[in-house]
């Protein structure tokens, strides 16, 4: 989740006339890249939204398509932005140093202990899905020495993070639990608090274990760091992401068909029982890892956690971050009709809250498997307080209290 409250004054809404300034030759280039992202972040939510609220896609057709579409592919797209905002509040061309640099990382740092307590709560309100929050708490702990890196450095590792650590994830994994999802595993301050997800689950076998999850949000500061106002930048992400997506999901396909063994290995973990064995190359339908088997490392599923996976998810965020800036950029028609959606993107971790919270107070049990209206109610309600609050408000009411939070940090010297 990415979490604008720092950066919304980047993120200007007014225009350069209204303030009675002189309007300079990059200005909408600047106002569009920003915009760009916010988008970006409104897709996202929206993705998150139809992950959970929406139909299962193991019921085909073309809701079942699209409704899959978005299953871990939306999530990776948050990692990859939560990135971005930490190169924000830390100075996104140009790192701060001195006593504003130590005050960014104050401010990294009380939000990512407050993400920590604030997924952690609701996770213990037992709704059925897996609370991204707290994950988010740490990856933004972990990669906080990696600040003044510059987009090059920064790339490396997340490349070297992708090939490396899904492997040492796997292995970890089956140590810790070598029945395969039968239980086992370190107990006690581990795996404190009981109900929610402890150190254990958040760095090797929780949802979205930071082991496999960091190198999006690497990733995401890397193209940060990036003149994202240049056309030539966005045309060479836009190729990278569809790059690094055909070679994730083009890369299993392959192997899914052509390894000897590979198939039937993970028919044999339980894979396929809510669809095709061989959907695995992109499909959560296909089921989940279990560990009992190094087939699984072929996968691409979103939610396998494999360097195929972390390869074809990076490619959809890169590829959908690029469009965004293009579109918001390029199309001031399109800027003014995506407007409710980037004020959905422009508050995320409310409209991320508020669907939590929704889905508990609704005891909502089966997820996914809504049917359809009611993710439209969903996705209707979070866009219409969203567009009436940016109205009045220049922060989401959770981004504006996790602004107050970080105002301590302007106490560091």
């Amino acid at each position: 989740m990415t979490l604008n409250a720092d950066d919304t004054a980047l993120v200007a809404r007014p225009r350069p006339e209204a303030s009675g300034t002189t309007r300079q030759p990059d200005a909408r280039p600047a106002m569009g890249r920003l915009i760009g992202v916010d988008l970006a972040r409104g897709l996202a939510v929206f993705g998150m939204y139809a992950a959970h609220v929406g139909p299962d896609p193991s019921d085909g057709g073309s809701t079942g398509f699209f409704m899959e579409l978005a299953h871990g592919r939306a999530s990776a797209l948050f990692a990859f932005l939560a990135g971005f905002s930490i190169v924000l509040i830390t100075g996104r061309r140009t790192p701060k140093t001195g006593r504003a640099g130590r005050q960014a990382v104050a401010k990294v740092v009380i939000r990512a202990f407050v993400l920590l307590a604030l997924g952690t709560a609701l996770t213990l309100t037992g709704t059925p899905v897996e609370v991204i929050l707290a994950f988010y708490g740490l990856y933004f702990l972990l990669v906080l020495p990696l600040y003044r890196l510059s987009a090059r450095p920064l790339a490396v590792i997340a490349a070297s993070g992708a090939l490396i650590l899904p492997q040492v994830l796997y292995v970890v994994q089956h140590i810790l639990d070598p029945g395969g999802g039968e239980g086992g595993g370190p107990g006690g301050i581990w795996a404190w608090p009981a109900d929610a997800d402890g150190i254990v689950s958040l760095l090797f076998t929780g949802g979205y274990p930071a082991l496999a999850w960091l190198p999006f949000v690497i990733a995401g500061m890397a193209v940060a760091r990036l003149d994202l106002a240049s056309t030539v930048v966005r045309t060479r992400l836009a190729i990278t992401g569809v790059t690094l997506a055909v070679l994730g999901y083009g890369g299993s396909f392959l192997a899914l068909h052509l390894v000897p063994g590979a198939a039937s290995a993970l028919k044999v973990a339980g894979a396929g029982e809510g669809g095709s064995v061989m959907s695995a190359w992109w499909s959560d339908t296909a089921g989940y890892p279990t560990g009992t088997t190094p087939a699984w490392l072929l996968a691409a599923s979103p939610h396998s956690e494999t360097t195929l996976s972390i390869l074809a998810n990076a490619g959809v965020a890169i590829l959908v971050l690029a469009a965004c800036l293009a579109a918001t950029d390029a199309f001031p028609y399109f800027r003014r009709l995506a407007a409710p959606l980037i004020a959905v993107g422009t508050m995320s971790l409310t409209a991320y809250v508020f669907h939590i919270v929704g889905i508990h107070v609704l005891g909502m049990d089966e997820l996914p498997g809504a049917p359809l209206h009611v993710l439209f109610v969903f996705l209707v309600a979070v866009t219409a307080f969203a567009t009436l609050w940016s109205r009045f408000f220049a922060r989401g009411p959770l981004e504006w209290l996790l602004g107050q939070a970080t105002r301590v940090a302007e106490r560091v010297r």
